[in-house]
C-alpha cells in the first residue's frame, strides 16, 4: 500500500557529499515515521536517522551526527538525506523505510523490525 522509492546514491571521494531522496507513494496518510537505515556487505542492518512525521523532530545515530541532515518535503512525501563528510566506513546500500508504529521510544524508532515499509536500497560507495 505504501511504495519507496530511493535514488541519489553512487561513487563518490572520502570527504565528499551526497544527497539521497526518498519518494514515497501510495496510502502515505497513517505514517508516524520515517527513516534511513544502511547495510555494508556482510553486515547486519543498521539504523542511521529518523524523522518523526508528527512533529519533525529527528534522531541520528552517534557515527553520523554532525555529517548527516535528514529532512522531509510532506508536499511532496518525499524524505531526503545530505550526507557531508563521508568516510569510507559508509559505504553501503542506503534504504528508506517508513512505519505506522508511534516513537513510544529510542528503541522503537531506531529499530528495522519496527519498520513497515522498505525501499529497494541505493548503493553508496567512498573511495579513499
Amino acid at each position: 500500500q505504501v511504495q519507496l522509492v530511493e535514488s541519489g546514491g553512487g561513487l563518490v571521494q572520502a570527504g565528499g557529499s551526497l544527497r539521497l531522496s526518498c519518494a514515497a507513494s501510495g496510502r502515505t496518510f497513517g505514517l508516524n515515521g520515517m527513516g534511513w537505515f544502511r547495510q555494508a556487505p556482510g553486515k547486519e542492518r543498521r539504523f542511521v536517522a529518523y524523522i518523526n512525521q508528527r512533529d519533525g523532530d529527528t534522531y541520528y545515530t552517534e557515527s553520523v551526527k554532525g555529517r548527516f541532515t535528514m529532512t522531509r518535503d510532506r508536499a511532496k512525501n518525499a524524505l531526503y538525506l545530505e550526507m557531508n563528510s563521508l568516510l569510507p566506513e559508509d559505504t553501503a546500500v542506503y534504504y528508506c523505510a517508513a512505519t505506522s508504529y508511534s516513537c513510544s521510544s529510542v528503541y522503537v524508532c531506531t529499530t528495522s523490525r519496527y519498520y513497515d515499509y522498505w525501499g529497494q536500497g541505493t548503493q553508496v560507495t567512498v573511495s579513499s
